[in-house]
């Protein structure tokens, strides 16, 4: 028996368990030999067979986690990883767990509206300090503002869309598996986003714009936007 197997008989076997949850590249159908599973056993409260902390192995990552926790959608970065997990038990009714898992996945209009504008405004605000310093001659510190640009404009593309930002790992299988359409290709976008993040801003201007958030464009002056056009360049 594997150290996965063990978990979940002894999981199912325990009735203070509510739920498991797989997690991870296991859930994913992306493991390879390095792999391990992540499991969230779901319980009311912390008890002596399920402590709070996370126990890591090779093999298994173990994570007691409470059943109030999945209503808390708080943690921005933690919430991608209930995309594509995989409810192996619940005891609740047999729903819940699934769609609590959803609710962490997914955006409501007024975290997509919000988060839109915030990241949106970040990343133009990093393409143009990379802009500035590439026109003042500084090609390193540009390079370095265009790498940090990379998860502003991937936490607005995602959110235009609704949705919570992959984890880079992940990206490919996100826009396999839950496609966005054109230009943003799973065959393609990765490789643009690392030759050159600020050439993606023409196409996520015209996103934003059709979403409703071309304030937050316009409210950058013309001629710090003419930086970002190729005409600016």
């Amino acid at each position: 028996m594997t150290a996965f197997e063990d978990l979940v008989a002894r999981a199912t076997a325990d009735p203070q368990v509510l739920g498991l949850i797989l997690t991870g590249s296991q859930a994913r159908d992306m493991a390879t030999e390095h792999s391990d599973h992540d499991v969230m056993v779901v319980v009311e409260s912390f008890t002596e067979a399920w402590p709070e902390p996370v126990v890591h192995t090779p093999e298994l990552d173990t994570i007691p986690y409470l059943l109030e926790w999945l209503s808390d959608t708080s943690d921005k970065w933690f919430r991608w990883q209930f995309r594509g997990a995989r409810v192996l038990l619940d005891r609740t009714d047999g729903t819940v767990l699934a769609d609590l898992c959803q609710a962490q996945a997914t955006l409501t209009p007024g975290e997509a509206h919000e988060w839109s504008r915030e990241y949106l405004d970040g990343y133009i605000n990093q393409i143009y300090r990379a802009a500035k310093n590439r026109r003042d001659g500084r090609l390193t510190l540009a390079r370095l503002e265009l790498m940090e640009s990379v998860s502003w404009f991937l936490a607005t593309l995602f959110a235009l869309h609704g949705r919570v930002r992959p984890y880079n790992k992940y990206l490919r299988w996100e826009l396999e598996n839950y496609p966005l359409g054109e230009p943003w290709d799973a065959a393609t976008l990765p490789e643009r986003l690392v030759d050159d993040p600020a050439a993606l801003w023409p196409d996520l201007e015209v996103l934003a714009r059709q979403k409703g958030h071309g304030d937050v464009v316009d409210a950058w002056d013309s001629g710090e936007l003419a930086l970002l056009r190729p005409t600016g360049a």
